[in-house]
């Protein structure tokens, strides 16, 4: 991957939690335009009977204390019997109260591109409440193309093919898109840049690009629900996996029991809305960093003041637009030359998702790296990533009433969160496919949140080559949906409040809780407040009053 192309990938992962709205060429779709809930009854096809037919077959995972199964699910709903399929990992935390066991609670932690079972493995039940692990046995999967999904999205080529591919002529991988890219040849680089991101995805994950939506995910997880025998879902999202609770709750409203959507995605912003409202959260936690580092970091903050830290933030960004900020030889940079500035501006915003962990590191780098050394913050997210290694264990496990015709892929890939994130971003939004909408959207972006504005729309380039699909801008539709719980925190940089209020509006008779704080999401972070009113609410459905706040 030259390094134009990393900018891409870099800044895409940056905004995680892109909108999952649409924009087709000039115009704005209509925003009143709701989809109408599903009517007919999926399992009711004889088609889909293999798949709802499906029972799992438990086994112990390579992690103690876990089970683990497969789910096969049909590639493409339209064709579900061409025997093309995704077979999907599914991992379990037994309830710890089995005598008051209700069901299942299944969750979503996020991305697109996160790996529900591998997630779980790693101990992602811990995040729950004691009241809802006693009650329900957790449950996480890997939706389709992601994690050890087979088959699984990847946007990489082989180390063989990029030794072979000599890089075109034109293509300016000396360098890399400025934050703001102002002049023809910098919109150009990124232009290129992320022309050849996308056609990267199409020529290794092709067959599979235009199935990995957030709507056929949906349909998969009803798939799961009945797999696990439950006749109605009881399940939490976070961040992106609000997107897919509330695709969920649209296509199969009364097969819902409980749903809490924690860090909420306003699916009625377009592209350029949503890129708006995310660059503006984190401007604002980077903001909210600078004024209140001395409370979490102390004297390890990089500045005296808030006006001498975003100083040296801004210094940075600066220097490293010039040049990369020098990195050691071991540093996953050294082989770009160091960190540019959209690695530097990655580095940042991603310490903001979780400041009580993250802010005393993140002090010390950007130290660091104002005196002549960015290893320590090029390291800030190495151990965040994660891979697909222990999500394969089921592999060649035979599943009880399986379902027709198993696909026969290339290898997992060793982590595919980037190449995941991407693809399902791009495909739930369709993007103009001219690029003066996004020239546009840069001086607006600039206005309202500066470098973090510039660098999300920027980021958007990539899906402006992408498959269409059939998402738009719309307000909720799921009549017949019980009360849905959404969380929304204060100061949440990625997904922000306002758009929590405006989702918990849209449902029939939403609820809102709000937490008064910082970083990515509420529930699982140790707030006592939130974690009994979300627990109270899943075990007993119990109402959250208006007004709630912790």
């Amino acid at each position: 991957m030259n390094r134009a192309t990393r900018a891409t990938a870099t800044a895409l992962a940056l905004l995680g939690a892109l909108s999952l709205t649409a924009c087709t060429g000039g115009g704005l779709p209509d925003k009143g335009a709701a989809k109408a809930p599903a009517t007919a009854d999926p399992a009711s096809r004889s088609d889909l009977r293999p798949f709802y037919g499906q029972r799992l077959a438990w086994t112990d995972c390579a992690t103690d204390g876990y089970e683990c199964a497969r789910l096969t699910v049909p590639l493409d709903y339209a064709r579900p019997g061409n025997g093309r399929t995704f077979v999907l990992p599914v991992a379990r935390a037994a309830a710890t109260g089995p005598g008051k066991r209700i069901g299942s609670l299944v969750f979503n932690p996020g991305g697109p591109g996160a790996a529900g079972a591998g997630s779980l493995e790693e101990g992602m039940d811990e995040a729950f409440g004691a009241a809802a692990r006693a009650r329900f046995d957790i449950v996480g999967f890997d939706p389709r193309g992601v994690g050890g999904s087979v088959p699984a999205l990847t946007c990489e080529p082989a180390e063989e093919e990029t030794e072979e591919e000599p890089a075109a002529e034109d293509e300016t991988s000396d360098g890399v898109a400025p934050l703001y890219p102002r002049t023809e040849a910098d919109r150009s680089a990124a232009a290129a840049g992320a022309r050849t991101a996308a056609e990267d995805c199409e020529k290794h994950s092709g067959p599979i690009l235009r199935h990995v939506g957030t709507d056929d995910a949906a349909r998969d997880l009803d798939i799961l629900r009945a797999a696990l025998g439950e006749r109605k879902l009881t399940y939490l999202g976070w961040s992106y996996g609000t997107s897919l609770g509330t695709s969920y709750a649209e296509q199969f409203p009364r097969r819902v029991r409980a749903m809490v959507l924690d860090g909420a995605i306003d699916p009625s912003l377009d592209w350029r809305q949503r890129v708006l409202s995310q660059s503006a959260g984190f401007r604002r936690s980077v903001d909210d960093y600078a004024e209140r580092c001395a409370e979490i970091a102390g004297d390890r903050c990089p500045g005296r003041t808030p006006g001498e830290i975003r100083a040296l933030i801004e210094r940075l960004y600066q220097r490293a637009e010039r040049e990369p900020l020098p990195v050691a030889e071991d540093s996953s940079y050294a082989e770009y030359g160091g960190m540019d500035a959209t690695a530097v501006l990655d580095a940042v915003s991603m310490a903001m998702y979780t400041p009580e962990d993250q802010w005393e590191p993140l002090s010390e780098a950007l130290r660091e790296a104002d005196r002549g050394d960015a290893t320590k913050l090029g390291a800030l997210g190495d151990e965040e990533e994660t891979g697909s290694e222990d999500t394969d264990t089921t592999e060649g496990e035979e599943q009880e009433d399986a379902s027709p015709g198993a696909s026969e892929p290339p290898a997992v890939p060793d982590d595919n969160g980037d190449a995941a994130l991407t693809a399902v971003n791009c495909l739930d939004v369709p993007h103009p496919r001219s690029v003066r909408p996004y020239w546009d959207a840069l001086a607006p972006a600039d206005k309202a949140a500066g470098v973090y504005g510039t660098a999300g729309v920027t980021a958007e380039l990539t899906c402006r080559d992408w498959p269409s699909g059939e998402r738009r801008p719309h307000k909720v539709a799921a009549e017949g949906v019980p009360p849905v719980l959404v969380v929304g925190t204060t100061g949440d940089p990625s997904t922000p409040y306002a758009e929590a209020v405006s989702l918990a509006e849209q449902f029939p008779a939403g609820m809102l809780l709000t937490y008064e704080g910082l970083g990515h999401t509420a529930y699982g972070r140790g707030d006592a407040c939130v974690t009994a009113k979300v627990d109270a609410y899943l075990v007993e459905l119990e109402r959250v009053a208006p007004g709630a706040t912790c």
